[in-house]
């Protein structure tokens, strides 16, 4: 990944925020701040795997079978009747996009 700032990278970045809060503010902390900051690092976490994925995954190509360029224009064709979300197509592009979105949120569990 490139950086047009040089190091640390955004990624990086997130990952030492998110360690400090896994790590330093959990340590010192109970009840809700606790609990907050185990969400916050998870966020952070989702978004350092989003920024280090590679999107190889076949959500691009499976889109562009069914005449889409994104998540967006694939729900309003299905909202609007000009595609049918039960046709093989449009199923494969929806695994493919919940799979991508589960790599970020929970690595492993697309595999299931």
């Amino acid at each position: 990944m490139t950086c047009a700032h040089g190091r640390p990278t955004a990624a990086e970045l997130i990952a030492a925020v998110a360690e400090f809060l896994e790590t330093d503010v959990r340590a010192g902390t109970a009840g809700q701040v606790n609990f907050h900051s185990r969400v916050a690092a998870n966020a952070l976490r989702i978004v350092e795997r989003e920024l280090l994925a590679d999107f190889d995954d076949g959500v691009d190509s499976a889109l562009a079978g069914i005449g889409c360029v994104d998540e967006a224009q694939l729900a309003a064709a299905i909202r609007s009747g000009q595609l049918d979300a039960s046709s093989a197509p449009v199923q494969t592009a929806l695994r493919a996009l919940v799979g991508r979105r589960l790599a970020a949120a929970h690595p492993g569990y697309q595999d299931e």
